[in-house]
């Protein structure tokens, strides 16, 4: 591979990183805006202390966002996210559990998420590469 050819893969995946981790962490800075509603979904999910575990799960995805962004501490950062979006895809967007009414948009969070899983496992791929 040419140097030009792995600068521009470089810099392909540098903005990749920073679209992935800056969309992570403002998607998870609006459940800080409305906290109340993050707080009873995740209540009417069955998560236990949904008025902890909400704002710490929010707050955890806003730090790991910007950590993957910025790439500080890579490995930390990339872990907080993929195991946020391993543990909460399925439980919390369980679409085929869901009432009809509610079924598309829970199957479309669960997609969503899948998709951010796979990045994230990505990333946090690289970041043991990087050490």
């Amino acid at each position: 591979m040419s140097d030009s050819t792995a600068d521009t893969g470089s810099s392909l995946s540098t903005v990749g990183r920073l679209l992935f981790g800056l969309g992570v962490a403002l998607q998870a800075s609006e459940d800080f805006r409305e906290m109340d509603d993050t707080i009873e979904y995740a209540e009417s999910a069955g998560v236990p202390f949904p008025e902890l575990m909400a704002p710490l799960a929010s707050g955890m995805m806003v730090v790991g966002g910007l950590g993957t962004a910025l790439w500080r501490f890579p490995r930390l950062a990339t872990g907080a996210v993929a195991t946020f979006l391993a543990v909460v895809t399925p439980t919390m967007h369980d679409f085929w559990n869901a009432d009809p009414d509610d079924r598309s948009g829970e199957r479309l969070a669960f997609f969503g998420n899948l998709a951010m899983l796979g990045a994230a496992v990505a990333f946090l791929r690289a970041a043991y590469q990087d050490e």
